[in-house]
């Protein structure tokens, strides 16, 4: 595998930036193509078929860009599509997103866990699976904090509106004694300073991202020799929706900074504009 070639992360929108800004932390010498399906933002009220077509397409949309890996940085996509996924490209090395019930159940004292995330994750089978598993002893409180993706993709992290949605969701659970909370959604560790803020510096707060970017590291050295890699465009970024927005978002939510080239939905085919 060239190691030149770039890693492919996708989400619904801006939430996979806090999958990418870890990768970029972790690798920072690899070329990333990021692709925001901001058309579609939200994808967890949607079905989970309607899902899972979207991550094909966005896929096959890296891959023909010279993606090497693929990061399905979306909880609700890695639900719905991520085991389709691998059998379509059984060649390609896929990363998703697994609710981080397996550390919260290790790590809590009360027994009693939080978990925020979209009504899709809590449906699929991966998150059924890893409760099966992992917290089978342990008391799981679940919120899907309606409306929080949206006020994320605003870049409103700690607006009144925002402070509302996570006050509902998790004061209800601070009363039952968590002491402990989740981050179900990539969107979600935007507004970890928020979230700790309300619930106090007694309670953990997990962000599954930098476990993410560590699982990349170890497939790649797996399959390529790890090498500086040479050249000076190193981020691409791609959006189904207004590409501007992303672009100034960048900056706050990830560190970086770039050019945003914006692409349009054809049924399940992605088109780049003409000219």
């Amino acid at each position: 595998m060239n190691a030149d070639l770039p890693i492919g992360i996708f989400d619904s929108g801006v939430g996979g930036l806090s999958v990418l800004r870890a990768i970029r932390e972790q690798l920072p010498d690899d070329n990333v193509i990021y692709f925001a399906d901001q058309g579609h933002v939200p994808y967890g009220p949607r079905l989970m078929d309607e899902v899972r077509g979207f991550s094909e397409a966005i896929t096959r949309f890296l891959l023909d860009r010279g993606a090497k890996l693929i990061v399905v940085a979306c909880n609700t996509a890695s639900a719905a599509a991520l085991h389709s996924l691998r059998q379509i490209f059984p060649d390609i090395p896929f990363v998703g997103m697994e609710p981080a019930v397996k550390p919260a159940a290790e790590f809590t004292r009360t027994g009693v866990v939080g978990v925020l995330a979209t009504p899709a994750t809590f449906q699929g089978a991966l998150y059924a699976s890893v409760v099966e598993r992992f917290a089978v002893s342990v008391t799981l409180l679940q919120d899907t904090c309606p409306g929080l993706v949206q006020q994320i993709e605003k870049g409103e992290l700690d607006t009144t509106e925002t402070r509302q949605i996570l006050e509902s969701s998790l004061r209800p659970m601070l009363d039952l004694g968590i002491d402990t909370v989740v981050l179900g959604c990539t969107h979600y560790p935007f507004v970890i300073p928020l979230i700790q803020e309300i619930v106090g510096p007694e309670v953990r707060v997990i962000d599954p991202a930098p476990a993410v970017a560590r699982q990349v590291a170890r497939l790649l050295d797996s399959v390529e020799a790890r090498r500086v890699v040479s050249g000076s465009e190193t981020l691409r970024l791609f959006t189904s929706g207004d590409a501007e927005r992303l672009r100034s978002l960048l900056p706050r939510l990830s560190g970086e900074s770039g050019d945003v080239q914006a692409v349009r939905w054809d049924g399940l085919k992605i088109n780049l504009p003409q000219g």
